[in-house]
């Protein structure tokens, strides 16, 4: 069963379960490119506040690489999940190899998106980390990490769907977990959506041109949206 239409949707419903962050001075929504950004824009719109992007790139497993063994996000940080790790027999030098590839990606679109603009400055923030979805949740425990790492005051991950397994480790690392579904099976993040066609470098720095014009309530996020084929592999 389709939970959402599309990213606007799932974003706007999404929205009406953070309204107690409504208008807030403190608060920042940050999305994960790609598909995350499309939601987060809308939950920034419906809230009237802020948004930017918290660049993420997944680790997969060599000649696997839809199973994530870890995440690295901006500023230099890196999780890796262990029990994969050790059940694929990953060596140090695969790990290195995989996450230096990743991160030269990571520094493209960190170029892409943001240009010459400054990251924003977490210190003593709200911050809301939106995703369109978690599977294994690798690159979301890495966004924690790093807005921790920027000395956020609150942090609160906020997703249409998840896991329940993902879910309650999700719990431990945020302050705060937002989470409208838990399928049951879960197949992959996009069998959540009707349409979960793919979102484009463009479309996100449009998003995000558009929101830093309005940081209170703006228009509609467009027409748009999607990432590829959702798998477990977030």
């Amino acid at each position: 069963m389709r939970l959402y239409k599309d990213r606007c949707d799932a974003g706007k419903r999404l929205a009406r379960a953070l309204t107690h962050y409504t208008g807030r001075g403190d608060v920042i929504v940050l999305g994960l490119p790609r598909g995350g950004v499309a939601v987060a824009y809308e939950v920034a719109r419906e809230l009237g506040v802020p948004m930017d992007v918290l660049v993420v790139r997944k680790l997969g497993v060599p000649g696997q690489e839809e199973l994530a063994m870890g995440a690295i996000a901006s500023g230099g940080v890196r999780v890796l999940n262990d029990d994969v790790v050790r059940f694929m027999g990953i060596g140090g030098e695969e790990i290195a190899a995989v996450t230096a590839r990743e991160h030269r990606e990571l520094e493209r679109r960190e170029r892409a998106y943001r240009g010459d603009r400054p990251q924003p400055d977490l210190r003593g923030r709200t911050v809301i980390l939106v995703d369109d979805g978690l599977a294994t949740g690798a690159t979301m425990r890495a966004a924690v990490d790093a807005a921790r790492a920027r000395e956020a005051a609150r942090i609160v991950v906020a997703v249409p769907g998840a896991p329940a397994d993902t879910a309650v480790s999700m719990e431990r690392e945020a302050d705060e977990m937002v989470l409208l579904a838990t399928p049951e099976p879960f197949y992959a993040v996009g069998t959540m959506y009707e349409d979960f066609s793919q979102v484009t470098d463009q479309e996100v720095r449009g998003f995000i041109e558009r929101a830093s014009r309005a940081p209170g309530p703006v228009g509609r996020s467009g027409e748009d949206d999607g990432e590829s084929a959702g798998q477990r592999t977030r």
